[in-house]
């Protein structure tokens, strides 16, 4: 199981769910986060499995999968690292992973333990509180 941990500054613990792109994943590896990514690990596990490992592991989950929303919001299961939602259609995935890794080095903090959507030109954080 998942026992390494994100010690630098900079640095946190992700759950990527495997509807994100490769290269993003990868990218915010280079950029020096722990990331575990469901695609390498388990594809095909159920929403509410991938949420409970990110609460279990602490770590906060990145996904293109809006029905993450659903759960958090209605059924109250916002996961203990906080969810980033990626909607980056139509881009690239240079530019989608060039975004989501400048939204994660100018607003680290503030994505910790909130639901959080990256879009074009935007990003809306809405906090745990």
């Amino acid at each position: 199981m998942y026992q390494e941990s994100a010690t630098r500054k900079g640095s946190m613990n992700l759950l990527a769910d495997e509807g994100v792109d490769g290269p993003i994943v990868e990218r915010l590896r280079q950029d020096g986060h722990v990331v575990l990514y469901v695609a390498e690990m388990e594809p095909g596990i159920s929403d509410q499995e991938i949420l409970q490992r990110a609460n279990a592991q602490m770590s906060m989950l990145v996904t293109a999968d809006k029905d993450f929303g659903e759960m958090i919001f209605r059924q109250g299961q916002l996961n203990a690292g906080g969810v980033v939602l990626l909607r980056l259609a139509g881009l690239s995935t240079e530019k989608k992973a060039d975004i989501v890794s400048s939204v994660f080095h100018d607003r680290e903090t503030a994505l910790l333990q909130a639901f959080s959507v990256i879009s074009p030109g935007q990003v809306r954080i809405r906090s745990k509180a």
